[in-house]
C-alpha cells in the first residue's frame, strides 16, 4: 500500500514504492537495445538507493562496443496515480538535458542509455569520491571551504549554461508523459503561504501582520516567469554533491530537477541547506564567499546580477520564501516532540535550525530597511525560543568548522 507524508521536503512525500526487481536484468536489456548487440553486467553492488528506486553500480562484463567499466544503474518503483510529479520523468528529462551541454560544463552524470517503459537510467559512475556531507562533517576547515567554494561555482557555471532552456526541459518532460513539471519547492511555498499563518498561531501564538503578508505575496514573484530562470537539480543537498579531484563538484540526484529563478539556488547556499537534513551554521563571511564564487560564474549570462541593487532584493525574496517553507515543513505541530530534522541522520533540532533562519532573516531585513519583515522575525525567534527552550538559540557549525 502506498503511503505519502503530507509535510516535509518533496523528497520525503513520494509514496513507497513496491520493490523493484530484477534491476540488473533490466539493465541488460536496456543496455542491449542501445547499442544493439547483448551486454552483459556483473559485480552489481548496492548504492542505497531509497523508497523510490533501486541504485547500482554494475560491471560491464561483456560489450562488442566501447563502454565505460562500471556505470550506475537507477531503477524505479511504479509512480502511484496520485503523486502530484514523477522523480522517474524529472530525472530522465534533466539528465538528457545536462548530457547535452559540453562535456567541460557538466557538472552532473552523463545519460548513457535509459527506458521509460522499464523507469529505469543508466548513468555514469562519477566514483567513490566524498560528498560535500562526508568533508563537511570530517575535521578540515580547509578541505571543508574549498570544497563550499566549488559547489558555489558548479551551481553558477550549472546556471550560465542553461539559462534560457525552459522549452527544451518542458519538452523532455512532455516526451516522457510527465503530467507535471514545475518545481515542486514552489508547490510548497504556494501552500505554506496560506497555511503558514494558522500554524504559527496556533503552535506559537504569533499573528501574521498584514505587512507580512503583502511582503510574502511580493516575494512568491519569483515563482513566475522571468529573464533569471535556469535549470536546477532542486534537491542540491550536502549529500547529493559529489566532491571531486578533477571536475570540482558534480551534482547528483535530479528527482526533482526543475527550471526556476536563479535567486531560489543562489539564497539556498546563504543559510545553508533549508531543506536538508544537513543544516548547520558556516563560518562568518563564507556564504558571503560562495554567493561572490556564484556571481562571477553567471555575470557573463546575467551580468546585471553582479549590481547589488539588482540582485539583494531577488535573494532577500528567495530567502524569505526559504525560511516560510522551511518552517511549515519542519515547525513541530501541537503534540509533536522537537525532533531532529532527520531521525537518522547527524541533524539539527528543528527548533534549532528555524530559529537560526529567522534570525538570519531579521539580520538581513535590518540590512534592507524592511521594518516589518525584521519586526515579524523577532516574534517568531522569541516565540520558538519560550516554547522550545533557549537552547534553540545556538546552532552548531558543521563539525569541519568546530575548533573544540
Amino acid at each position: 500500500m502506498s503511503v505519502e507524508i503530507t509535510t516535509g521536503p518533496p523528497e520525503v512525500r513520494v509514496p513507497v514504492r513496491t520493490e523493484a526487481t530484477d534491476t540488473v536484468g533490466t539493465a541488460e536489456a536496456v543496455l542491449s537495445k542501445r547499442t544493439g548487440a547483448p551486454v552483459r553486467l556483473a559485480d552489481a553492488e548496492d548504492l542505497g538507493g531509497s523508497d523510490r528506486s533501486v541504485v547500482m553500480r554494475v560491471r560491464i562484463a561483456e560489450s562488442p562496443f566501447e563502454l565505460p567499466r562500471t556505470v550506475v544503474v537507477k531503477h524505479y518503483g511504479e509512480c502511484p496515480s496520485e503523486a502530484r510529479s514523477d522523480p522517474f520523468a524529472h530525472e530522465a528529462a534533466s539528465c538528457q538535458l545536462t548530457t547535452a551541454l559540453p562535456p567541460e560544463a557538466r557538472v552532473g552524470p552523463e545519460l548513457i542509455a535509459h527506458d521509460a517503459t522499464e523507469r529505469l537510467l543508466v548513468l555514469e559512475d562519477l566514483g567513490r569520491g566524498s560528498t560535500l556531507a562526508d568533508v563537511l562533517f570530517a575535521d578540515d576547515s580547509r578541505v571543508a571551504e574549498r570544497a563550499l567554494l566549488a559547489w558555489a561555482r558548479a551551481l553558477g557555471r550549472l546556471h550560465s549554461t542553461t539559462a534560457g532552456c525552459e522549452a527544451d526541459f518542458d519538452a523532455l518532460m512532455r516526451r516522457l508523459g510527465a503530467k507535471s513539471w514545475t518545481d515542486p519547492v514552489a508547490d510548497d511555498i504556494v501552500r505554506s503561504a496560506s497555511e503558514l499563518p494558522e500554524l504559527l498561531s496556533q503552535v506559537l501564538g504569533v499573528d501574521t501582520s498584514p505587512g507580512m503578508v503583502e511582503r510574502l505575496d511580493a516575494a512568491t514573484e519569483l515563482l513566475k516567469s522571468s529573464r533569471y530562470r535556469a535549470f536546477s537539480p532542486s534537491d542540491i543537498c550536502p549529500d547529493n554533491s559529489l566532491v571531486t579531484g578533477s571536475s570540482g563538484v558534480r551534482f547528483l540526484d535530479f528527482e526533482w530537477g526543475c527550471v526556476r529563478d536563479v535567486a531560489m539556488d543562489a539564497a539556498y547556499l546563504q543559510y545553508p541547506f533549508p531543506s536538508s537534513w544537513c543544516s548547520y551554521a558556516l563560518p562568518d563571511n563564507l556564504a558571503e564567499s560562495m554567493l561572490s564564487t556564484w556571481r562571477s560564474e553567471i555575470a557573463e549570462v546575467w551580468p546585471e546580477l553582479d549590481d547589488d541593487e539588482v540582485l539583494l532584493p531577488r535573494l532577500f525574496d528567495a530567502q524569505l520564501l526559504w525560511v516560510w517553507v522551511s518552517t511549515w515543513w519542519f515547525l513541530p505541530r501541537t503534540g509533536e516532540t522537537d525532533r531532529p530534522i532527520d531521525l537518522h541522520m547527524p541533524s539539527p533540532r528543528r527548533s534549532t535550525a528555524l530559529v537560526d533562519r529567522w534570525r538570519h532573516l531579521r539580520a538581513d531585513a535590518v540590512a534592507a530597511d524592511l521594518d516589518d519583515v525584521a519586526d515579524f522575525a523577532d516574534q517568531v525567534v522569541d516565540a520558538l525560543v519560550d516554547r522550545f527552550g533557549a537552547g534553540a538559540l545556538h546552532l552548531q557549525p558543521y563539525p569541519a568548522f568546530r575548533t573544540e
